[in-house]
């Protein structure tokens, strides 16, 4: 299982702020496992820290911004993307003011930073989000949309349309987040001359100027007005009849726009709090509807915080019948695992056919056959064995023995015709025989009973 990663090393990047004009520093620092992200405000007394999580938005116009209490970082979704996109799971930003520097308006420059310093496996396994159905948040005032489907790694379709004769339609792809520094992180942000002097009055984009965005006139206005403009960017003047783009650097890409929606994307839902597998495709997308889908997915997380495994019948298992008969002393009746169909280092996935013509079931109950409670326990506990057996020289000289049962829960019946899903995982490295592990019981999506236990491995006599 892929492990949880962080940065090797610290870095550090200035520049000026997009809408504050303020210069700034942004530091990112390696963090420990399930630290997640975090942004320090250094600047304030007390330097607090903010989650980086969806719930924390209070603002996304023309930027995405995060605050507790009345401390706020505004413009982070780049920085986000990249820690993102570079796999990185744990880190502790610190930045000296109100927002993250603006750079060149991409994230290339966060990439470079996280290529250069490197990244660090820790020992907590990445705790992955697996979308197993479609789901779908559409605005219905903007015409936006988000929809996520299954897939078997996180990868994106981006489709933008605009009322301008210059981007009308725009998309782009990402199939592999490794193609994220050379693909999409140089997209620079745009802006349409038309949005110019309401931002400003707004009193956003003090910082903005044509090295840091694409700028983008497809609207004719007067001479004018458009000196009056040029003014205001502090740029030379220019033809009012000429349309396009007026940038100093010219384009990326042809679809370079379509590209930064793209990274825009993965910064924003970079606040879920867990990375996903699953495929985006995204329509009109913008920080807003960016953060209301994160948010959704927060709540869908919440929701099904344990997940089920993955089982494909048609599989060739890990570990058959014979081989489970090899390692587990156990025969009818009270042999309870049919097959392994995932094993790793500290954990392991088995299953369970329950039939209707058990033994149990003629006292419990003959008008409502149920499972026993304990028997998916004992369940269980042989697919724990079997992780533990499966790592031994000579298996078939030794057995397990329950010590202690914990926190038993059981949330649903189980009856004739489910397919019981086992997980579980070791707590800790075993220790002079005695091993701890967690467990939980699935039929179909839920879980229908979780245990901790402890088990003594003896070598038989």
């Amino acid at each position: 299982m892929l492990k949880q990663k962080t940065l090797k090393d610290s870095f550090s990047l200035s520049g000026k702020g997009l809408h504050t004009g303020l210069e700034l520093t942004v530091t990112f620092n390696p963090a420990p496992e399930n630290h997640g992200y975090k942004i320090q405000r250094t600047d304030l007394e007390d330097q607090p820290i903010i989650d980086a999580i969806a719930d924390n938005v209070v603002d996304t116009v023309r930027g995405t911004v995060i605050a507790k209490k009345d401390v706020k970082v505004s413009t982070i979704e780049h920085g986000m993307a990249a820690l993102y996109a570079l796999g990185i799971d744990n880190c502790l930003i610190q930045v000296n003011g109100p927002e993250f520097p603006i750079l060149d308006g991409s994230a290339k420059y966060y990439a470079e930073g996280i290529q250069k310093v490197g990244t660090t496996d820790q020992n907590a396994v990445k705790d992955f989000y697996i979308i197993k159905s479609k789901i779908e948040f559409k605005d219905e005032e903007t015409g936006s949309s988000i929809i996520v489907l299954p897939d078997d790694s996180f990868s994106l379709n981006v489709l933008i349309s605009y009322d301008s004769s210059i981007i009308p339609n725009q998309y782009a792809t990402l199939e592999n987040m490794d193609d994220f520094a050379t693909e999409v992180a140089d997209s620079r942000t745009f802006v349409f001359v038309r949005e110019i002097e309401p931002l400003l009055k707004a009193g956003l984009i003090k910082g903005g100027d044509l090295e840091n965005a694409i700028v983008i006139y497809e609207r004719e206005m007067s001479q004018e007005n458009f000196n009056k403009l040029a003014d205001v960017m502090n740029v030379p003047y220019m033809d009012a009849k000429e349309l396009g783009y007026i940038n100093t650097q010219p384009l990326v890409w042809p679809n370079e726009c379509a590209r930064h929606k793209l990274l825009d994307v993965i910064g924003d839902l970079a606040l879920i709090g867990k990375p996903i597998k699953g495929r985006i495709i995204a329509t009109r997308p913008g920080h807003t509807v960016n953060n209301k889908f994160a948010r959704q997915m927060r709540k869908a997380i919440r929701l099904n915080e344990i997940q089920a495994p993955i089982y494909n019948c048609g599989e060739e298992p890990v570990m058959d019948i014979n081989r489970i008969r090899e390692l587990l002393p156990h025969r009818y009746p009270f042999q309870m695992v049919d097959k392994v169909i995932e094993i790793g280092a500290n954990y392991i996935v088995g299953l369970k056919n329950v039939a209707s013509n058990e033994t149990h079931f003629l006292g419990h109950f003959p008008e409502e056959p149920i499972m026993p409670g304990v028997l998916t326990v004992e369940a269980m506990a042989q697919v724990g064995g079997l992780l533990v057996l499966n790592q031994l020289d000579e298996p078939e000289r030794y057995s397990t023995y329950f010590l202690k049962i914990d926190n038993v829960k059981f949330r649903q019946k189980v009856v004739p015709g489910d397919t019981l899903l086992f997980r579980v995982e070791l707590l800790a490295p075993i220790r002079r025989g005695i091993s701890t592990m967690k467990g939980y019981a699935f039929v179909g999506e839920k879980i229908v009973c979780e245990a901790e236990f402890m088990a003594q491995i003896s070598k038989n006599k």
